[in-house]
């Protein structure tokens, strides 16, 4: 079902020493070596069993002003990671198990980019197998995206940090061109290349123990970077407090939910749901929960689990709050489409009782070894998803 209700603490409009402060903190970044209440409105309903969709406020992403960019510090002053080094899991004693990394699977090479990393450098152009990469995390949003890096004029680029905002979203440039595209939506906004659009690669944000798991010889992103930064710590600490305004960011907040509220996007055309986090935790069944939904007239399911803590809460990451980690997923699969349900904090299917992990992947039953196609799906805080998705609707069990 979709919903108007809101956590206390959603606020209209964001507080300008915050955003003055925020505006000191990412200098600071760029320096590296430098009762819960709700009110409800009348709500709208997803496709769930007999329920009925409505369909009225359906819309794409917003139409963007390149007069709304914001520049806050010099291009580069957060550098990307040009020549990113990794090593085998069991090297990486300095991740906790519960720490949050960026998951990327390609042709069968997955690799793991941890947040404590990625929040200080936000840009990472990597070359998985053939197929080269941009893997992105905007930690004001907490956006995370993996794009196929382009060729422009025959050449694949590489992309760093602009420097600039939209929506208090990270504005990469391409380095061939110097274009900007909005981190969010990977199309370009101005120069060249404006109007253009990266091609997504499937990513997630998982628990180090779950990327482990389901990937004992994956590698991951050393913290070898040729910079010199206080990997672990986390630079923007309260960050994610739902009680707080986001800095550097002076739009209005769909006051639905609180503005830093954690939410999976997914949009499939003109149809765009936000399935909130919390929401998934309450309805949670030991450790996991799963939702079922029509986006875009196809049937998905989201998957939620605990055991992953937020990169944006406490000074240090590993000792941060457990916020849990969702993708979402077809529930079609070999032409069958499947329900799913939690038992003793196991996602099953209801048509073979196969086990499926955060991945997606069935790792038990019948059906061992199939695995769910991916659908695009964005972790982010509410109040930069609802600036780019304004008619977005809203997902509640």
């Amino acid at each position: 079902m979709l919903d108007a209700w809101r956590r206390p603490g959603a606020r209209r409009s964001v507080s300008w020493p915050l955003v003055v402060g925020g505006f000191l903190l990412i200098l600071a970044i760029a320096g590296g070596a430098y009762a819960l209440t709700r009110t409800e409105e009348p709500p709208g309903t997803i496709a769930t069993g007999s329920e009925e969709r409505d369909t009225a406020g359906r819309g794409g992403p917003a139409l963007l002003d390149p007069d709304d960019i914001v520049e806050v510090i010099p291009p580069d002053g957060i550098p990307a990671i040009d020549e990113p080094k990794f090593i085998e899991s069991q090297q990486a004693s300095w991740l906790d198990e519960r720490e949050p990394v960026i998951a990327v699977e390609v042709n069968g090479e997955p690799r793991a980019y941890p947040l404590q990393i990625m929040t200080w450098h936000e840009i990472v152009n990597d070359t998985i197998g053939d197929t080269p990469v941009a893997v992105t995390f905007c930690p004001l949003c907490n956006t995370a995206l993996v794009f196929e890096r382009p060729r422009i004029g025959g050449e694949v680029t590489t992309f760093g940090t602009s420097g600039k905002l939209i929506n208090s979203n990270l504005l990469m440039y391409d380095r061939a061109t110097e274009s900007l595209w909005p981190q969010v939506t990977g199309v370009a906004l101005t120069g060249p290349q404006k109007g253009r659009e990266l091609e997504r690669i499937p990513a997630q944000i998982v628990a180090w123990a779950d990327f482990q798991e389901a990937h004992p010889d994956g590698i991951v992103l050393s913290r070898d970077t040729g910079h010199d930064r206080r990997y672990g710590d986390n630079p923007y600490p309260g960050y994610d407090d739902v009680d707080k305004a986001p800095f550097l960011y002076s739009g209005e907040v769909d006051g639905r939910l609180a503005a830093v509220e954690r939410v999976l996007g997914v949009a499939a055309g003109r149809d765009v749901v936000a399935f909130p986090y919390f929401r998934l935790e309450e309805v949670a069944q030991g450790d996991a929960s799963v939702a079922e939904a029509q986006v875009g007239g196809k049937p998905i399911v989201v998957f939620w689990k605990k055991g992953t803590v937020s990169a944006l809460d406490a000074g240090e990451i590993a000792a941060s709050r457990d916020v849990g980690a969702a993708a979402a997923f077809s529930r079609v699969v070999g032409g069958t489409e499947l329900d799913f349900i939690v038992r003793g904090g196991a996602i099953l299917d209801r048509q073979t009782r196969s086990r499926w992990d955060i991945f997606g992947r069935a790792v038990e039953g019948r059906l061992a070894g199939k695995r769910l196609p991916s659908v695009a799906a964005t972790d982010s805080f509410w109040f930069d998803w609802a600036a780019f998705h304004p008619d977005t609707q809203v997902w509640r069990p």
